[in-house]
C-alpha cells in the first residue's frame, strides 16, 4: 500500500471541480424535494391521503421504494426513492475511471514505476470515491436537518445513499480487474446496478418475495428506514460489503499482469465485412451497445411513467399545490397533459445524456490513441466525425421515439405520445453542437458537457419547483420547447435551438480540422 496517500491527494486533485460539482448538484435535489412536499401537503390530512393513494401502488413502489408513513420526512425520502441508483452508478464510474482507464491510457504504468505499491492506485480510488459519498450524504443530511427535520432521520436518509455509493464503488473495483478495457467495466458495474435495482423492485413489490430485498445495496438503503424508526445496524452490510468486495478486487488484481484482464478477450474476425469498411459502419460498431442500453432504459423507464399516469392524474385532481409543481414542468392545460409533459421533458434530458455520451465516443477514441490508425488511412477528420455525430444526433431520437412509445403503451394512447416525446429533439441536439464545440476547441475539458447537463437538469427540475427568475431558467434549452401532449407546437423556438445546434457542431468541426491530434 506504498504510495495510497500521494495516489489519493492525486485522484482528489484530478477531480477538483468534478467531486464538488456532482456532490452539491446532487445534494440540492433531497433539499428541493423537501421544500416542495412542504407546499404540496402542507398539513397532516393532505399527507395522509397521499400516503393511502400511492403507499399500495404496486408501480409506484417499483420506481421509489415503500412509503412507511405519511410524516414529511417519509415522503422525502419516499421521493429519493431513486438517489442510491444515481450515487451508486457516479461511485462506480470515478472507480473505473482511475483504475482501469489509467491503465488503457498508460497512466498507471508510469505512477507503477515509482515507489508505490501493486493496489495503491486500486485502494486510493476507492477512498476517493467512498469519500466523496459519505461528504454527499453528511451535506445531504445537515441540508435536510436545517430545514427542521429530524436529525436522526436525516442522517439515516444520507448515510443509506452513502451506504449505497460504498458498495458499487467496490463493484467498480471488481469489474475493473475482469475486463480488457474501461468500457467493459463499466457494463459490468451498470449491469450490477441494474441487478440490485431489479432485486429491489421485486422484494418492495410483492409480499412473498419481499426477502429479496435484502440482498440489494440498494435496498439497504430503503431498509434503513429514515423517519421511520431507523434501523442503525443497516449500515453495517454496507460496510462489509464493501470491505469484502475491495478484498477480492485486490486478491484478482494480483492475479493478473497489469493491462491483462482476467475474462478472456473476445477476439475480432481478422478481417472485415465489407459493409463495415466506413468511418459510418465504425461509429456504429462502437456506439451500438451505448444506444441499445439508453434505449433499453427509457423504454421501461416509459413504462413505469405511464404506468402511474392515472395515480398522478388523481393527486393533481385532489391537491392543487401538486398541480402547479407539475404544471411549472409540464406548462399548464388538462391535468394528465400536464403531467405527460413533465414527463416528456425528463425523457429530453435523458436523451441529452446518451447525445453527450455519443458525442463523447470522438474524444475517447482520441484520447485512447485508437483514432489515429482510422485517419492514417484515407478517411478524413470531418469524415470520422461526422459519422460518430450522426448518432449523437438520431441515437437520441429513437430513444425518445422508443420512451414514448412505452409510456403511451402503459397508459393505453399506443403511439400517440411519440411526435411529444420527439419534440425534445432540438434541445438535444444542443447539447450535441455543445459537446462537439467541446471536443474542438478544448479538448481536454470536453467531460465538461456533462457539467453543463447538470446545469440544465438543475435549471430543469429545482429551478421550476423552487420558481427561480424566468431570465436563470433561459438559460436552459429544455425552457423554451413546447409543452406537449395539451399545449401549441411553435416550430420558431424549435428552428431556433436546431440553428444553434448546427452552429456549435459546425465552430466544433472547424476547429478539430485545424488543432492537432491527437491532444493527451
Amino acid at each position: 500500500m506504498t504510495g495510497t496517500g500521494a495516489l489519493l491527494r492525486l485522484v482528489l486533485r484530478r477531480d477538483r471541480l468534478l467531486m464538488p460539482a456532482w456532490i452539491l448538484g446532487l445534494a440540492l435535489a433531497p433539499v428541493g424535494y423537501l421544500s416542495s412536499i412542504k407546499a404540496a401537503y402542507p398539513d397532516a390530512a393532505a399527507r395522509q391521503h397521499f400516503f393511502q393513494l400511492n403507499a399500495s401502488s404496486t408501480t409506484f413502489v417499483v420506481r421509489n421504494g415503500p412509503l412507511y408513513g405519511s410524516s414529511v420526512g417519509n415522503l422525502l425520502a419516499w421521493q429519493c426513492g431513486f438517489v442510491p441508483v444515481v450515487v451508486g452508478l457516479i461511485a462506480l464510474l470515478t472507480v473505473v475511471r482511475h483504475t482501469r482507464t489509467e491503465e488503457e491510457a498508460g497512466r498507471r504504468e508510469l505512477t507503477g514505476a515509482t515507489v508505490v505499491g501493486r493496489h495503491a492506485g486500486l485502494v486510493a480510488a476507492v477512498l476517493a470515491a467512498c469519500g466523496a459519498c459519505l461528504v454527499f450524504g453528511l451535506v445531504t443530511a445537515f441540508g435536510v436537518a436545517a430545514q427542521g427535520e429530524p436529525i436522526a432521520g436525516a442522517l439515516a436518509l444520507g448515510l443509506g445513499f452513502s451506504s449505497a455509493g460504498w458498495v458499487f464503488a467496490g463493484a467498480g473495483a471488481i469489474a475493473a480487474q475482469l475486463t480488457w478495457g474501461a468500457g467493459g467495466a463499466r457494463s459490468l458495474g451498470i449491469g450490477a446496478l441494474v441487478l440490485a435495482f431489479l432485486l429491489r423492485a421485486a422484494g418492495d413489490s410483492s409480499s412473498s418475495a419481499g426477502r429479496l430485498a435484502w440482498l440489494s445495496p440498494i435496498g439497504w438503503a430503503h431498509r434503513l428506514r429514515p423517519f421511520a424508526g431507523e434501523q442503525w445496524w443497516v449500515l453495517a452490510l454496507g460496510v462489509v460489503a464493501t470491505g469484502a468486495s475491495v478484498a477480492v478486487a485486490i486478491a484478482l488484481s494480483a492475479r493478473r499482469d497489469l493491462g491483462a484482464a482476467l475474462l478472456p478477450a473476445r477476439l475480432g474476425r481478422s478481417g472485415a465485412k465489407a459493409s463495415l469498411r466506413s468511418p459510418l459502419a465504425l461509429a456504429w460498431r462502437l456506439q451500438r451497445g451505448t444506444l441499445l442500453v439508453w434505449t433499453g432504459c427509457l423504454a421501461l423507464v416509459g413504462l413505469l411513467m405511464g404506468g402511474v399516469a392515472q395515480n398522478v392524474t388523481e393527486m393533481m385532481r385532489d391537491n392543487r399545490a401538486v398541480a402547479e409543481v407539475f404544471s411549472r414542468m409540464g406548462g399548464g392545460g388538462a391535468v394528465l397533459d400536464t403531467y405527460l409533459a413533465g414527463t416528456m421533458t425528463l425523457f429530453g434530458l435523458a436523451a441529452a445524456g446518451c447525445a453527450v455520451q455519443t458525442a463523447l465516443k470522438l474524444r475517447a477514441e482520441e484520447a485512447a490513441g485508437r483514432a489515429e490508425p482510422v485517419l492514417a488511412t484515407a478517411v478524413g477528420r470531418l469524415g470520422w466525425a461526422l459519422a460518430h455525430l450522426t448518432f449523437a444526433c438520431f441515437g437520441p431520437a429513437v430513444v425518445l421515439a422508443v420512451a414514448g412509445w412505452t409510456t403511451g403503451l402503459a397508459y393505453g394512447s399506443g403511439f400517440a405520445l411519440v411526435p411529444a416525446a420527439l419534440a425534445q429533439l432540438p434541445a438535444v441536439w444542443v447539447l450535441t453542437g455543445l459537446a462537439a464545440l467541446l471536443i474542438g476547441c478544448v479538448p481536454r475539458y470536453a467531460a465538461a458537457a456533462w457539467g453543463l447537463l447538470a446545469a440544465f437538469l438543475l435549471l430543469s427540475l429545482v429551478g421550476t419547483a423552487l420558481q427561480w427568475n424566468e431570465a436563470v431558467l433561459g438559460i436552459s434549452p429544455f425552457q423554451h420547447l413546447p409543452r406537449l401532449p395539451g399545449g401549441t407546437f411553435s416550430a420558431v423556438p424549435a428552428l431556433g435551438l436546431a440553428a444553434i445546434a448546427v452552429a456549435a457542431g459546425a465552430a466544433g468541426l472547424y476547429a478539430l480540422r485545424r488543432r492537432d491530434m491527437p491532444v493527451g
